[in-house]
């Protein structure tokens, strides 16, 4: 290789002028360094003489014509140079090196440049622009994040951390390069703390993967059947104020009770586009902010009782003897005429007929289960509801008018089973095991109570009768929520095939859909649970002087777990060894976080 002294060579990319010659060639650099190299370190531009770096400075050239006018041929440096700055001097030479290096109208070598065609120049630099202009959008949003704020063009920045928070991916270069936590809460945090979310974003549903459209399939006319007429007998649908979607009421005829709960299996048989879509979806899912339903938006309108003048319904009648045994039981779908009314209302009612007779009836069923060894826990319940932007939170009530409809889905829940089991019918029973003692079945204090609740296994859903011996029953079934809970709709769906002389599931179709609907039903728990915990934490937010009285339900010195009635709300506490269980305990809020559902609590 023959390198001239006072030449212009590259060397790492940069431009070095050959200083001189030896068995090494000493190098000057543009940032003023002087380098010994081997010749192959460095390759000819230009064999000068060159005195000066400074000397490479260059007007632009003709580039776009020299393109144009060797379209599709090839040709060398030198000869380039020429023909785009006018003479081949070494600050062409480099001038030209730079443009072949940097690709966009020539590619190549210096000893064999291809030409590219000024077409493909043209969306070449289309998506370099747009390349450049995301680089710059990445580090001008990077920069706002560090800051702790975000504008609207950092959408789909945003959008990233948005998925890895609803749990749709699981990896962000965005939380990468802001050094957060590859997770659902250190992207919740980041969203928080950027003002791009706020309390008001709920992601735990989303997260889940609970559905959150409402189901669009449609329903079909009601069946042309015979019905059992029962609009004679005044029905109460008794919920709490505000229900949407009341499915159940009592009427009483004599000593008579019947419960009358939606007929929803009349516009969802088996295997119908309805049914499938509620088997996937499980049971309706409840959110203090919205209500998706399991069935189709028309089915409530269509079968809720009370919300027209006459519903049809499938009434189930029994009678209770004196023992608090339910006795005697038909089954039938019926026509009824119902009055809503709200546990309040009920409550101040209770003196009157038919109340006082069903409060009655309540209570002797409620007698037996204690008599079988019932598991009785009343640890505190809230309702929930954000609206506007706030979150409301009221303490539910115990009241007499609730045990009554309480004892009532009951007793339809046990006829029904008993109706099953007499028949041969295969059904979806509902069963569960409880190993503690008979003192330990109706605990005095609360945390009595959170230890037993603690204790207890979960209820089992099964083709198999066997009894709930949380409930103090041989057998029992889930039959009064067929508009919200699957298998009450699938139980529903066998009591109108027997009842119609058709042809029931089978045993097998009965555990496959009892697999489906507890998979699909234990995803809405949970997105239901998590969401109640973070609009408690959101509530807090919005009242941060919040002070209040938790109960000491466990001791893990030295926290202990406190039980906050007006809340519903377990928190862990720093407390005393000397205080004990059950002690009732002065609350003040001392921090909060959102992504973790926390909320912290000082006593004093």
């Amino acid at each position: 290789m023959n390198i001239p002294q006072h030449s212009l060579v590259l060397y790492k990319n940069g431009p070095a002028r050959v200083a001189s010659l030896g068995d090494k060639l000493e190098i000057e650099l543009e940032d003023g360094r002087s380098l010994r190299v081997r010749p192959k370190d460095v390759l000819p531009l230009h064999p000068g003489p060159l005195r000066g770096l400074r000397e490479l400075d260059l007007p632009p050239g003709e580039v776009e014509a020299a393109c144009e006018l060797l379209e599709g041929e090839q040709t060398t440096l030198p000869d380039l140079a020429e023909l785009v700055y006018g003479a081949y001097t070494p600050a062409a030479a480099w001038a030209t090196w730079r443009l072949l290096d940097e690709g966009l109208y020539f590619q190549g070598t210096p000893e064999a440049i291809t030409v590219r065609p000024l077409a493909e120049v043209a969306r070449e630099r289309a998506v370099r622009e747009a390349k450049a202009a995301e680089r710059e959008a990445w580090s001008e949003f990077l920069n706002r994040a560090r800051a702790g704020r975000c504008a609207a063009e950092d959408a789909v920045f945003l959008h990233e951390i948005e998925e890895v928070a609803w749990g749709q991916r699981e990896q962000s270069r965005v939380l990468q390069a802001l050094d957060c936590g590859q997770n659902p809460e250190s992207a919740h945090g980041l969203l928080l703390r950027l003002g791009y979310w706020d309390g008001m974003v709920n992601p735990y549903p989303r997260r889940i993967g609970a559905p959150l459209a409402v189901a669009t399939v449609d329903l079909p006319e009601l069946p042309d059947e015979p019905r059992l007429d029962l609009t004679g007998l005044a029905a109460y649908a008794i919920d709490d104020e505000g229900n949407l979607d009341p499915d159940d009421a009592l009427s009483l005829d004599g000593n008579r009770l019947w419960v009358h709960i939606a007929d929803a299996a009349a516009l969802v048989p088996p295997d119908s586009p309805a049914d499938r879509e509620a088997r996937e979806r499980g049971a309706t899912l409840y959110l203090p902010e919205t209500i998706v339903p399991m069935l189709p938006a028309e089915a409530v309108p269509r079968l809720g009782l009370g919300l027209s003048e006459v519903t049809p319904a499938l009434s189930f009648g029994l009678t209770l003897d004196a023992d608090g045994v339910v006795t005697d039981v038909e089954i039938a779908p019926s026509r009824v005429r119902v009055q809503r009314l709200s546990y309040e209302e009920v409550e101040l009612r209770l003196d009157e007929e038919p109340f006082r007779t069903l409060h009655e009836l309540a209570q002797r069923h409620r007698t037996r289960r204690r008599a079988n060894r019932a598991v009785f826990i009343d640890l505190p319940e809230v309702k929930m509801q954000v609206a506007d932007g706030q979150v409301a939170i009221k303490p539910l009530p115990r009241s007499r008018s609730r045990m009554l409809v309480t004892e009532a889905m009951l007793m339809a829940g046990e006829a029904a089973a008993r109706f099953a089991l007499e028949h041969g019918l295969p059904f979806p029973f509902t069963t569960q095991d409880v190993a503690v003692g008979d003192a330990d079945r109706e605990p005095a204090g609360l945390a009595a109570m959170y230890a037993l609740r603690r204790s207890l296994r979960p209820r089992q859903y099964s083709g198999q009768p066997g009894p709930h011996g949380g409930l103090g029953l041989d057998v029992y079934a889930q039959v009064t929520s067929p508009l919200r809970r699957y298998l009450d709709l699938v139980a529903h769906q066998q009591l109108r095939a027997f009842l119609r002389g058709g042809d029931p599931l089978e045993a097998q179709a009965i555990v496959e859909r009892v697999g489906a609907a507890e998979v699909a039903a234990r995803g809405i728990r949970r997105a239901e649970r998590l969401s109640r915990e973070h609009w408690t934490v959101v509530y807090l937010q919005q009242h941060p002087g919040w002070q209040g009285e938790g109960v000491l339900v466990e001791k893990r010195m030295p926290r202990g777990v406190v039980l906050i009635p007006d809340l519903a709300l377990e928190a862990r506490v720093k407390v005393s060894e000397s205080v004990a269980p059950d002690s009732t305990l002065p609350l003040r809020l001392t921090g909060l976080e959102l992504p973790a559902r926390e909320a912290y609590f000082k006593v004093g």
